[in-house]
């Protein structure tokens, strides 16, 4: 059990990693969302998103072997994976972010894994 709560949560913190890339700027942003960051102010804001989904991303990887955190970091995955899936909800996204979504369900249904073994692994 304590290798799927591992691996589940290095599956949503790749995932969230991901996004990091966006640092590089507005035409790395259009590549990932589809979206035009050319706007200055837009493009601070999505870069620092991506800083923020780095964050995330490494604690997921880090309390991937840190079984201390992994409540918590499973916790913070449902959140986040959550919320954004509940803001997407009929939203009608373009495909670049259509992606992101299906990336989403892929996180959430580690998450589930993960977290049931988390549970069972406590019990």
């Amino acid at each position: 059990m304590r290798h799927l709560v591992t691996a589940a949560l290095l599956v949503v913190g790749v995932i969230h990693l991901l996004p990091l890339a966006g640092v590089l700027g507005a035409e790395r942003l259009n590549q990932l969302y589809g979206i035009d960051a050319s706007e200055s102010n837009l493009a601070v804001l999505m870069r620092h998103r991506a800083v923020l989904f780095g964050l995330l991303g490494g604690f997921f990887v880090l309390a991937a072997f840190k079984p201390p955190l992994q409540g918590l970091a499973v916790l913070a995955g449902f959140v986040s994976v959550l919320s954004f899936l509940a803001l997407a909800w009929g939203a009608g996204v373009n495909a670049q972010l259509g992606r992101v979504v299906t990336a989403d369900w892929v996180a959430l249904a580690a998450l589930v894994l993960g977290a049931g073994a988390w549970l069972a692994r406590r019990a």
